[in-house]
């Protein structure tokens, strides 16, 4: 429910239990027949986990409606304002197997040292102690996710004029630089990529985004703001992403050549 109206997403949701209760079918009968878990299954009905294209299609071609579904998603749902499975960056993340993350502003926050994010936090004075606290322990907290057995490979596409932005002091810094340096030699499912402040305007420069691929290959994608975020599934806004991440990677600098970057601006800072 939105304002006390029942959105397109919700409807959805409710006439896709309604079909699997017509057919007579337990939420184990039904993952059966849409090769999916019946822990989805579940989720997909209590709103939790959002009904993908591919997931419809196996749902219209298990119980032949013809493509129904599916439509409901294109033509109705996209219409929403505001879908009940909406996640938010730090769960899109957790459960992601692939990120590909574009920042021409900050170092990305998954791979941010504490006194980094703190002055991050407390630039211009806007936010209080407290909240500043809080931010900072969350994005601490969500950086977990690259020391897991199950860490996402994270491809990381980061301008130069971000490296090199004074947040904080120089000791701060150094050491962010030196830090992406070690990520970037020693994790094994992360890589990193500097776009030089020679390059000129590209169409990253337009703003930060992240493209999160699930393990079933599904991608959403995530446009960080002051005030929460955006989410994007609809597969022209995720086509042009997937086309601005490109021209990026295009842009940048090999992985060799954005660490001896990144140490010639741990050695300036220093």
């Amino acid at each position: 429910m939105a304002g006390g109206q029942m959105t397109a997403a919700a409807f959805l949701v409710a006439e896709l239990r309604r079909a699997r209760l017509r057919r007579g079918w337990s939420q184990e009968e039904l993952a059966k027949a849409v090769n999916y878990s019946p822990s989805m299954i579940s989720a997909v009905e209590l709103g939790q986990q959002p009904p993908t294209p591919k997931y419809l299609e196996q749902f219209d071609k298990a119980l032949d409606t013809g493509g129904l579904y599916g439509r409901m998603l294109t033509d109705l749902v996209a219409l929403d304002k505001a879908q009940p499975w909406r996640r938010g960056a730090q769960v899109i993340i957790r459960h992601a197997a692939k990120l590909r993350w574009y920042e021409p502003l900050y170092v990305p926050g998954l791979l941010q040292t504490r006194d980094y994010a703190r002055a991050v936090f407390e630039a211009g004075g806007l936010l209080s102690t407290a909240e500043v606290e809080r931010r900072l322990a969350e994005r601490m907290e969500n950086q977990a996710v690259l020391s897991c057995d199950s860490s996402p490979h994270l491809v990381a596409i980061i301008d130069e004029s971000a490296i090199r932005r004074c947040v904080g002091d120089r000791k701060i810094i150094s050491e962010q630089a030196s830090h992406l340096v070690r990520v970037a030699s020693e994790h094994p499912r992360v890589r990193l990529h500097v776009v030089p402040q020679t390059a000129a305007e590209y169409p990253g420069l337009g703003g930060p985004f992240l493209l999160a691929t699930t393990s079933d290959g599904t991608d959403v994608a995530f446009l960080g703001s002051h005030i929460g975020g955006q989410e994007l599934d609809r597969s022209e806004d995720l086509d042009l992403l997937r086309q601005v991440w490109e021209v990026c990677l295009g842009e940048a600098y090999t992985p060799h050549q954005s660490v001896e970057l990144m140490r010639d601006v741990a050695e300036a800072w220093s």
